[in-house]
């Protein structure tokens, strides 16, 4: 994956420019994430793969799925991107966009990962915490892992909280062994 992020880059860092410019960073968000979507699929993947789909079919087609209310900017976009046969990097792009944004609007993602499912309550008071321990805004992702057995781990860029009854296990075990 990591030969598909520097591919990327420089297309997120182009889009992030264009989109800054015209101050419609949550727009050209909204329309990476719906193709980002329609790629993801694999039957889309294998099409968009598949060197006898011209460019300008491809761009089309993918646009068509994703939605018709694109400016013509993004539009150029996806073409540049089928041009250069990098429509199925459109996941890393739009993940690199994101940290670009979050960035320049101060806000940290945080990976929420429980035993079990979080209500909305709880986690508005869990990322009021987090906003208030790292002194910026959270935009939290909840993912549930029964292998927790209990607690939470949270991950915020290179911090990592584990609070999970695992993650006690295993520090135990690492103590009794020492």
């Amino acid at each position: 994956m990591a030969e598909n992020v520097t591919l990327a880059r420089p297309y997120a860092e182009a889009a992030f420019r264009i989109a800054r410019e015209a101050k419609q960073l949550d727009v050209w968000l909204d329309a990476l994430n719906r193709m980002t979507a329609v790629v993801a699929d694999v039957d889309m993947r294998t099409l968009l793969d598949n060197p006898r789909i011209g460019t300008s079919v491809s761009t089309n087609l993918l646009l068509d799925i994703a939605g018709k209310d694109f400016s013509t900017e993004q539009k150029n976009f996806v073409q540049l991107l089928a041009e250069s046969d990098r429509l199925t990097v459109l996941p890393e792009i739009c993940e690199l966009f994101a940290d670009l944004k979050n960035g320049i609007e101060g806000v940290k993602e945080a990976q929420i990962t429980s035993a079990f499912p979080i209500d909305s309550a709880a986690l508005a008071n869990l990322v009021t915490d987090l906003e208030r321990r790292f002194n910026s805004k959270v935009q939290a992702s909840v993912v549930v892992d029964p292998e927790l057995i209990g607690g939470v781990r949270i991950a915020v860029g290179d911090q990592v909280i584990d609070a999970s009854v695992r993650g006690k296990l295993a520090q135990m075990a690492t103590a009794l062994k020492n």
